[in-house]
């Protein structure tokens, strides 16, 4: 089978994954981190979660190398 789809479908769990856990983590009242930024315009709101970026960045790269260790 080729490495595309189970990339694709690897991604889309990730992505359902990581939804769930913004949603819970709402629930507990974690919204925003000091670092996350919000810019509000005439025409929209942007919102830019630098920090909460960088802690998820941090936290998977370390699950996915003890997953990798493990093999």
């Amino acid at each position: 089978m080729n490495t595309l789809p189970k990339l694709l479908m690897g991604l889309g769990v990730a992505l359902v994954v990581f939804g769930g856990v913004l949603l819970v983590a709402q629930r507990f009242g974690i919204r925003r981190l000091p670092g996350d930024f919000t810019w509000e315009g005439k025409h929209g709101t942007l919102h830019f979660p630098l920090a909460t970026s960088l802690i998820l960045s941090v936290v998977l790269t370390l699950l996915i190398n003890l997953w990798l260790a493990r093999r």
